[in-house]
């Protein structure tokens, strides 16, 4: 069921319904929080497009289009305007039409919303040229983003599971408040995609996602006064991983070391349907994925992949994943790291491999390799949070301060606002 939760854009829109003439302060991004302070709860910039080649801007009920502070045009109840990039301004298309330098849409009906590529949205939504092309931007309350986010990235879950949501929400504002001015020269903080934060606005809220965000309201994760880097993926398989087994930047922290999974006859994210896996690639296969993939991303040229003699496991790193895989080739070995696994070693479908825990077996023929087996745990990187393994957790009893302590292992649970 969706709901429209009470948010602090609610008013906003109330009073622009009243208003003929009306000046609405767009923030502009804001510097990252560092250290943790208790405050009013802060808006947040999220880029639904950014860098497009267009964006569609409507509304579920009327919507002013703000130019320098005054409503430049209405748009009616399910009424939309298409905007391209022109030079360094935007230009709308449609009932209303023009060039400006950048638009700003808000909701004049109560409990309505703008709504972009046709889905709905609380607060406003500013419109501008960045990088080259269109990028629209929702300033949103922290409260109402993470009631986007929650089911948006756990579902819809179980009676009995709420505290593996409202683990999520507090993982998820602890990485929201951290992003604050992490694109700051494209004005916003946030993209509204898995490179951040999945984001779809009203469209994926439920009672129960704004039960667990006014649950955990203003709470988030701190190490040394500072807001964590609050990671998170799908199933960590038996283990959580360190982030220099799967990531490029190596930093290693504190509280983002290898974290058990187990239990008593199992591990907690047991219930995962990517649990455990397997993929297997032909000879043939897996050299024709490896002469796109290699050139690509590690710059080794194509021809230097003649043939496939051995693809085995060198090393594995402290969680147990595989953080070094050696390549058999006719002049010698090409190394595969951590971070590069997943997008070197194609699935036969194109995806990238679920995860880095996983085991090789290779047959061989003549010299060459025939078939490479891989069996894997868990789906994705691994670091910080198990989602699967909070409802696994959730499920066993254990509340949300329980859950998010365990996994960021030394943080503290503080109030911000």
């Amino acid at each position: 069921m969706r709901v429209q939760g009470s948010g602090r854009f609610g008013s906003r829109a109330a009073l622009l319904a009243g208003s003929v003439a009306l000046v609405v302060a767009v923030a502009t991004c804001a510097k990252p929080s560092g250290v943790a302070t208790v405050g009013d709860e802060p808006s947040l910039r999220v880029a639904l497009v950014a860098g497009g080649s267009e964006a569609r801007v409507g509304g579920t009920g009327t919507v002013g289009a703000m130019v320098g502070g005054t409503v430049r045009f209405r748009l009616s109840r399910g009424e939309e305007v298409r905007i391209t990039p022109d030079g360094r301004a935007v230009r709308v298309s449609g009932a209303a039409s023009g060039r400006y330098e950048r638009v700003t849409f808000v909701s004049l009906d109560r409990s309505r919303f703008v709504t972009v590529g046709g889905k709905p949205y609380r607060g406003v939504v500013e419109v501008y040229v960045s990088g080259g092309g269109v990028t629209a931007v929702n300033e949103v309350s922290t409260e109402a983003y993470l009631a986007g986010v929650i089911n948006a990235e756990m579902g819809r879950r179980a009676r009995g599971e709420e505290a593996a949501l409202e683990a999520q929400a507090i993982v998820s504002r602890t990485y929201a408040l951290k992003s604050r001015g992490k694109y700051a020269s494209n004005g916003y903080d946030l993209r509204a995609t898995v490179s951040d934060q999945a984001y779809t606005g009203v469209s994926s809220e439920s009672e129960q996602g704004w039960q667990a965000v006014r649950a955990t309201a203003g709470l988030a994760l701190t190490y040394d006064g500072e807001l964590i880097t609050s990671f998170f993926s799908s199933t960590c398989g038996f283990s959580t991983a360190s982030p220099e087994e799967v990531f490029r930047f190596g930093r290693r922290l504190p509280y983002l070391r290898p974290v058990s999974d187990a239990h008593a006859g199992g591990h907690y994210c047991d219930i995962s349907p990517h649990y455990r896996w397997t993929v297997e690639w032909g000879g043939e296969d897996l050299t024709r994925i490896l002469r796109e993939t290699v050139p690509s991303v590690l710059g080794v040229e194509r021809a230097a992949i003649d043939q496939l003699s051995d693809v085995r496991v060198q090393r594995t790193g402290p969680s147990g994943r595989v953080v070094e895989v050696r390549i058999g080739v006719g002049r010698g070995e090409i190394p595969v790291f951590g971070p590069d696994l997943r997008s070197v070693f194609r699935q036969p479908d194109g995806r990238r491999l679920g995860a880095t825990g996983f085991q090789l077996a290779v047959d061989k023929s003549g010299g060459r390799v025939v078939r490479v087996r891989a069996s894997g745990a868990g789906w994705g990187h691994g670091v910080g949070l198990c989602q699967w393994g909070a409802v696994g957790r959730a499920r066993a009893g254990q509340d949300a301060r329980t859950i998010v302590s365990t996994y960021f292992p030394g943080t503290r649970l503080e109030r911000l606002y």
